[in-house]
Parts: structure tokens; sequence; C-alpha cells
């Protein structure tokens, strides 16, 4: 899947790169940049992840969309049940292994971060030089080093949307936050804004989002994906007659940072504030 840096990428529910499809999983990669990978996973009761492992240099994140996922983290592999609107993450060398051990399909996002090349291996290559490794003699990292925001879990940021932080630059070691965005109902969204060194994924949970990236305006609507580069002007709104909710998955962190000071800044304080936080306004 080519991506042109200078341009976003807009996904449609089901579209992206599929490099596994059988009955009873089905694996799509939806955006690939260094700073993050974004894949689709299905898998139907009863499928097994990988083996027990670790990553060395980069975090591994589980956003629940469907179903139920078991996932095995820590030292003594403790199984934790995640639902729709569950996220798990485990920064480097912390230990980790996930399953479908319930009797229906889940459905859920996998986000590496950084990307390590992990878009090769989907692929079937370069696994050899992949960032991953069986669990240490010592165990890793403690259990409580993981990263786990069950449904409506997070830190609320109440402005004029609400924005649930499930993990920010004080999680896996700053190399990705992920939150939850809600729009009310007409909602014109954020300012016009880009990001230097952050790359941001958004997909739309419930209601209709405008997206506007760059030279790109579009209506995404539950399932469809947004990447949009570094360097690339974007904001969103709501235009429709119900409220609306998107998943945002930014790497590195940080951008959160910069939303939880906004909430409570002056307007003519926001274009210093942002600029602290990899956030530029145009003119600011």
């Amino acid at each position: 899947m080519e991506l042109d840096v200078a341009q976003p990428l807009l996904l449609a529910p089901g579209e992206g790169e599929t490099v596994a499809d059988r009955p009873e999983r089905t694996l799509r990669i939806l955006a690939e940049l260094d700073q993050l990978i974004v894949t689709w996973f299905r898998y139907t009761p009863g499928e097994q992840g990988p083996d027990p492992h670790i990553h060395r240099r980069h975090s591994d994140a589980f956003y629940v969309l469907e179903g139920e996922l078991e996932l095995a983290l820590g030292p003594d592999l403790q199984t934790v049940s995640a639902e729709p609107g569950t996220l798990a993450a485990a920064p480097p060398n912390v230990v980790h292994t996930f399953r479908n051990a319930s009797d229906a399909t889940a459905i859920f996002l996998n986000i590496h971060a950084p990307s390590m090349a992990f878009g090769d291996v989907l692929r079937g290559r370069g696994e050899e030089h992949f960032d991953q490794f069986e669990p240490p003699a010592d165990g890793g990292r403690p259990l409580a080093e993981a990263v786990l925001s069950r449904p409506g879990e997070g830190e609320r940021l109440e402005g004029r949307t609400t924005t649930l932080v499930k993990a920010g630059v004080r999680d896996c070691d700053g190399q990705l936050s992920v939150f939850e965005t809600f729009l009310p109902t007409g909602h014109p969204g954020p300012p016009l804004h880009l990001h230097r060194q952050t790359a941001e994924a958004f997909l739309v949970l419930d209601g209709a989002i405008e997206f506007t990236a760059g030279d790109e305006r579009a209506l995404l609507e539950p399932g469809a994906f947004a990447l949009v580069p570094p360097g690339l002007t974007h904001t969103f709104a709501n235009p429709d007659e119900a409220d609306a909710r998107c998943l945002t998955i930014a790497a590195p962190a940080g951008v959160e940072e910069f939303i939880r000071e906004a909430v409570v800044a002056n307007p003519g304080e926001l274009a210093a504030l942002g600029a602290a936080r990899d956030t530029f306004l145009p003119g600011g």
C-alpha cells in the first residue's frame, strides 16, 4: 500500500490492504508510517494470537471494536477480557499475547508505535529483523506498567467537546496516545492545524464526521478511517443532527497534552501552547 505522505489517506469501511483473509481471521492494514501502523483484525471464536513475547523498542496496543478479546499481560501473563471500547497496551518489555476465547467473533484494532516495519512481517517478509523477542528471564516490566482502559474509562477533558484520554504521554513511554472525541451535533470542531512530527489516525465510531485534510474533504460514517501524515493541515466537524464519536490515535504522544491545556486557556494563548505540543495553527 503506497502512501503519498503529502496527502491524507481516507478509507471507507472494509477498505485497506488485506494481507490475510481466511474463515478464521481477516487482517487488514489501514495505515502505515514510520510513526505507527494501524491494522484491523477479525478473529473467530477460538482463534489464537502469537506466543507470549515482548518488543524492546516499541509499544503494541489493542482497541476492541466488537466482541471480546482476551489479553495476557505481564510477567505472570495475567488474563484480562477486553470488551468494545477497551484499550490495552504493552509498552516496551511488557510480555503480552492475545486470543479470542469467547463464543463470538472479535473485531479489534492493533497499533504498533513506532511501526518498526511490522507491515513487512504481516506481508510475510522481514520477520527475522523485527523487534519481537521471547519473554526475558526476569519476566520483563511489571503488569502495572501495561495500559488497561475499559469502556468509558480514561481522563475526561471537558471543553466545547469531550475528550476521553485512554493513553497519553505518561503511558507506553510516550510512544502513542489514544483518545475518544465526542462531538455534539453541529459542532465545528477544532481550528485548522497541523503537526510537524506527529502522525494521527482517526476511526469514526458513531455518527458522521466531516473530515478536512489538505485539499481533501469527506463525510466519514461509522467504520471509516483517516490518516493524516505530519505536516498536513486538518480538522473535523459534526454537521449531522446526531452526536458523533471518533477514535484518535497519535504517535508519538503529546497531542492530548495540548487538548488538556487548551480547554482552560484563553484564545490568545493557543498558538504558543500548541507549538510546545507539536500542534501549529495557521498564522500562529
